[in-house]
């Protein structure tokens, strides 16, 4: 029995020790966002400050354009994440049902946009949005963050479209139902988890994009968050405190938002376990 019980007893320990690996720098986070200005430097490194304040959320919240940085991001991933995902269910629909030609080469484009590095595309990419007034605007933002999501998507939406018999489509055509009908009204409830898994990988990524808010937006009306915590950084100092409590709010609609999506993300990986 004492056996059997170590593989067991260094699986758990194993388990926690990950957990506690993954969750220290949140926690980390969340206790120089709660620490006095005056006990940063003073108290060196200790696991939890001798006082505590929220004087850091205030000021972030009442005295800066967190709260504007923060709406704009919202607008940008909630956007982003919607078409990404009407547009990624159409075409990978369209690649797992249907063959027509050049699709191979259809197919590699789409890899081919996933190759180049980014930094290498912020040139062309203003140059290209200047004349059509996109850059410094949220509009501008949600058209370059869809061109760059929709590739992976796509092909995350072709494999759970794989998954589903294509005897179901047929047997509801065979109904009376056009091919729409089926796709609207069979497939897509089946890939639920799908759509999930998509809005929210599609989410978190505009969510956290940097570099292209960075470039092609000039100001704060138009800023997203991570492009407003660098206000938190002068030219001599860093306000830890109040970027720390920036980065526990901006946590929140990410952590919602999978909340929300946490019963169908269970219900793929579920179904994934017993499939055959």
């Amino acid at each position: 029995m004492k056996t059997s019980l170590l593989p067991t007893v260094a699986h758990r320990l194993a388990l926690l020790a990950y957990v506690i690996f993954a969750l220290f720098p949140l926690f980390w986070l969340l206790k120089v966002s709660v620490t006095p200005n005056s006990l940063l430097y003073s108290e060196g490194v200790r696991m939890w400050p001798s006082q505590t304040t929220w004087e850091h959320y205030a000021f972030v919240l009442q005295h800066s354009a967190f709260p504007t940085f923060f709406k704009n991001s919202l607008i940008v991933s909630g956007s982003t994440a919607v078409i990404v995902t009407i547009c990624a269910s159409l075409s990978g629909y369209a690649l797992s049902r249907f063959h027509f030609r050049a699709k191979y080469w259809i197919v590699a484009l789409m890899l081919l946009t996933q190759m180049f590095p980014l930094v290498m595309l912020v040139a062309p990419i203003f140059k290209i949005l200047t004349p059509l007034g996109l850059t410094n605007s949220l509009t501008g933002l949600i058209v370059v963050y869809t061109a760059f999501n929709v590739p992976f998507a796509t092909f995350l939406m072709q494999s759970f479209f794989d998954a589903i018999p294509k005897d179901l489509e047929e047997a509801a055509i065979i109904d009376g139902a056009t091919k729409f009908m089926a796709f609207r009204e069979i497939i897509l409830p089946l890939t639920l988890p799908g759509i999930a898994a998509t809005l929210g990988f599609v989410f978190t990524a505009a969510w956290s994009e940097l570099l292209f808010a960075l470039m092609l937006i000039n100001g704060n009306n138009a800023a997203t968050f991570p492009v407003g915590l660098l206000t938190f950084v002068s030219k001599f100092s860093v306000d830890f405190g109040q970027m720390m409590a920036a980065g526990i709010l901006a946590l929140i609609p990410a952590a919602l938002f999978f909340l929300l999506i946490q019963r169908y993300l269970v219900q793929g990986l579920t179904a994934g376990a017993v499939k055959g």
